[in-house]
């Protein structure tokens, strides 16, 4: 979940928060530069990957998670991580329709482009770049739970002076036609992502409750951080309280306390979610992810796992395109 470099970190005493964030990325699956003019509205369903939206020229509207409108101007972009259902469209009322995607053209790997006949006049046009990106992070991963069904950029202008300027180059990139822009766009859009995510963090996560405020706590984060760095490690209770530095009867009490969890509880969710990253975006055989959890039987394991997320690990398999057994 987090790389290697992370573990030092982990150990050395730095913010844990930080730590367990290192490795979050967010890795581009597809994007598209579109022109839009006139009245049109297009519904995103919900999706199991992070939506992206960037708007130049003339703005328009979102129809978000939420069910409320708002305006969307030049230089806004938007960012939905966990994928919920929304609209995009020239003026709220208009019946939305599917996104046209067989409709478009591609430009080069992962980019395509989607331009309305009326569209190509240069006055009044809405420019779109939209994409699809996927977290290296399990959906039911605390972080990614935590985060709000939508997030803007220029909501978090004033505490991130780089945003301002990637806002800029986008808008730039937009309005031009040169060779190489939508890829340029593609990077830039991946970058911008990244600052939305971190000014979040970094802000307090608009909730100082819950799974952030425990992390948070010096002792607790600091445990916290080491199993989300470590999730194939068998942690017991004597080790974690190790970490803490006091007994296990005291350890386990202020765990579940502020956690709101068992130390035993806890583990054993991440390494659950660690396995259906491994299952479902790394198509690693349900015996393999066993194996590395420690686990003597793939039968064991199996229940362990649907216990924990609810279905059996190769059903998820099957569902991701592999094979219950290799």
């Amino acid at each position: 979940m987090l790389d290697r470099s992370s573990k030092s970190h982990a150990a050395s005493g730095a913010d844990p928060l930080t730590d367990m964030l290192r490795g979050l990325r967010l890795d581009g699956v597809e994007y598209g530069r579109c022109r839009l003019s006139g009245d049109w509205s297009f519904h995103y369903p919900a999706q199991g990957h992070a939506y992206f939206h960037f708007v130049a020229g003339k703005g328009c509207w979102l129809l978000g998670p939420d069910g409320g409108w708002s305006e969307l101007t030049a230089g806004d972009a938007v960012l939905v991580p966990r994928g919920a259902a929304h609209t995009l469209a020239s003026t709220p009322g208009i019946e939305p329709r599917a996104f046209p995607r067989r409709e478009c053209l591609p430009v080069c790997d992962s980019v395509f482009t989607y331009e309305e006949a009326e569209a190509r006049e240069t006055d009044g046009v809405c420019i779109l770049f939209c994409g699809t990106m996927r977290f290296n992070l399990d959906g039911l991963h605390p972080l990614l739970q935590m985060m709000p069904d939508l997030m803007r950029a220029k909501e978090l202008m004033q505490s991130e002076p780089a945003i301002p300027h990637l806002l800029d180059a986008m808008v730039a990139e937009c309005g031009l036609n040169r060779v190489g822009a939508s890829g340029i766009l593609a990077r830039l859009a991946d970058v911008m992502a990244a600052q939305i995510i971190r000014s979040w963090v970094e802000h307090g996560c608009g909730d100082s409750a819950g799974w952030i405020a425990a992390v948070r706590d010096a002792e607790v984060g600091r445990v916290l951080a080491a199993i989300h760095a470590e999730p194939e490690r068998d942690w017991t209770v004597a080790e974690m309280a190790s970490l803490m530095g006091v007994s296990r009867s005291g350890f386990a009490a202020k765990f579940t306390a502020i956690v709101g969890a068992t130390p035993a509880h806890y583990v054993t969710q991440v390494r659950m979610h660690q396995a259906r990253q491994w299952i479902s975006a790394e198509r690693m055989r349900i015996a393999e992810a066993g194996r590395r959890l420690g686990y003597e039987s793939e039968a064991s394991f199996s229940r362990a796992f649907k216990r924990v997320i609810g279905t059996a690990p190769g059903r998820l398999r099957l569902q991701a395109g592999g094979t219950e057994r290799l």
